[in-house]
């Protein structure tokens, strides 16, 4: 690991001096990938140079105490040394995780699909329930939320909600959301008071950017048709709606939330793209990656993931087994305490991959 710091810090170093070059600072196409490059590795570089300073610091004061004569000062000295081998040992575990690949996709945007599976109308209404905790979870975050494609219900479920979130590291964030959503409750229907588990699934896909999909024209199906449900007139009497059949997967994508024809073929172009981005990266990963089984999850839309107990205020978390009984805040949008104890726990298991191997 050491071997490893060494080296970052050195390139460090020497982009700093690449920075300060005049004849770098009269390009700016070369002082900005320096400035990136300088960005992507100061957060360990500096880590690193604070492991030395106090590495240092502890050998100075065991080496002193060692010399010195006088029993109280010697004990202070000793003390000093346990204290920064102590700021050492958590400074050490701060660059184990610096030091972990980073998700080349934790800083794009997402679209996410939602949508009702086992359970019928409550199943419904849940995804509805579910994608309004997302937005408040967005608004919260200062996210931008944009509806894609909508399929609601008479009774004000969803049937399937397609939407974009877009801001700082959205991904990082919401990619521990795909799976399968189970909730427990007695549904408004159900006289006898029983309980119902229903289902819903989400995909959460990082948003594809031009240059990581390319679509050839010819093996794009595109029809376009009247909205079928609320949208009032306009969208009735127009074929605004979009459909698109990428005919080598078989992936289509509907849109019909613009009035504009061709604002719901750029939305929906956007999600073929991302899907398309999704079915070769995951196809990659399961071909080529072994580490996938140890981290949180598999990201597998089928995998069970999370339980919503209504009757017992409890939402469970199966990944890492963690219980919140919050449900009621939970559903408002505070999510942020799962997610970040997702986060840590996807750390962990890659650290200890890394070990293993």
């Amino acid at each position: 690991m050491i071997k490893k710091l060494e080296d970052i810090l050195a390139k460090y170093r020497a982009l700093s001096e690449q920075m300060a070059d005049p004849a770098v600072i009269a390009d700016p196409e070369k002082w900005t990938k320096c400035a990136k490059e300088h960005s992507d590795c100061s957060e360990s570089a500096e880590k690193y140079l604070e492991y030395k300073k106090v590495e240092k610091e502890m050998e100075d004061a065991f080496a002193a105490a060692e010399t010195e004569t006088d029993a109280e000062m010697k004990d202070m000295l000793v003390q000093e040394g346990y204290a920064c081998k102590e700021k050492l040992a958590a400074i050490n575990a701060e660059l184990r995780i610096l030091l972990l690949p980073k998700d080349k996709n934790d800083e794009r945007n997402v679209v996410m699909e939602i949508r009702g599976g086992a359970g019928g109308e409550e199943a419904n209404l849940f995804a509805a329930e579910l994608f309004r905790m997302y937005q408040h979870y967005a608004e919260s975050m200062r996210w931008k939320l944009d509806i894609i494609d909508m399929s609601d219900t008479e009774l004000g479920g969803m049937k399937e909600v397609v939407f974009s979130v877009s801001g700082k590291g959205v991904y990082s964030k919401l990619k521990y959301e795909s799976g399968v959503h189970r909730v427990q409750r007695v549904p408004e229907t159900e006289s006898q008071g029983r309980v119902h588990t229903s289902t819903v699934t989400v995909a959460v896909l990082p948003e594809a950017e031009d240059v990581d999909v390319e679509i050839n024209e010819k093996d794009l199906k595109i029809d376009t048709y009247r909205s079928g449900g609320a949208g009032g007139q306009h969208v009735n009497k127009t074929e605004s709606c979009i459909r698109l059949t990428h005919l080598p997967t078989g992936i289509v994508v509907t849109c019909q939330d613009e009035r504009s024809q061709i604002k719901n073929r750029e939305k929906a172009m956007k999600v073929l793209k991302s899907r398309l981005y999704d079915y070769y990266n995951t196809k990659y990963q399961s071909e080529y990656s072994q580490n996938r089984k140890n981290q949180v999850g598999t990201g597998d839309r089928s995998e069970r993931i999370r339980t919503y107990n209504f009757p017992q205020n409890r939402v469970t978390d199966h990944r890492i087994g963690l219980t919140l009984y919050s449900l009621d805040n939970f559903m408002l949008g505070d999510i942020s305490q799962m997610i970040e104890s997702l986060a840590i726990a996807d750390r962990e298991a890659q650290l200890s991959s890394e070990e293993e191997a």
